[in-house]
């Protein structure tokens, strides 16, 4: 049963039917067309929002290398180089636990003549 069915069931008559039938179907007409580009709206904005998320990660990261690059990790061979000297001032013998003397030999002896102690 069509809406111009309902109006004429009411007692409108055919002519005012057939114009209120017209207008609902215009109007689901233009509700349809409404949802269906609400729709393409939100698609669209869906997929620009993924692009500009995409093209802020790529920057971020392109930032970061550009950062990495200016700041590189560099040994300090300036320092290197003096610590090795300075090491060097101790002789062959000089140790941490020695030092540039090196060890007295009767403090090795024990008191026995053993092969221990001699």
């Amino acid at each position: 049963m069509g809406l111009e069915s309902i109006g004429l069931a009411l007692g409108a008559s055919a002519e005012t039917a057939a114009t209120v039938g017209a207008m609902a179907a215009g109007t689901a007409a233009t509700t349809a067309m409404g949802v269906y580009q609400g729709q393409q709206a939100a698609g669209a904005q869906k997929s620009a929002q993924a692009q500009a998320s995409a093209q802020a990660s790529a920057t971020a990261k392109a930032a970061d290398e550009a950062n990495n690059r200016i700041n590189q990790k560099r040994p300090d061979t300036v320092a290197m180089l003096a610590a090795n000297a300075q090491a060097g001032k101790g002789g062959q013998a000089g140790t941490m636990l020695t030092g540039p003397q090196g060890i007295d030999p009767s403090t090795l002896q024990l008191g026995k003549n053993t092969l221990l102690g001699q």
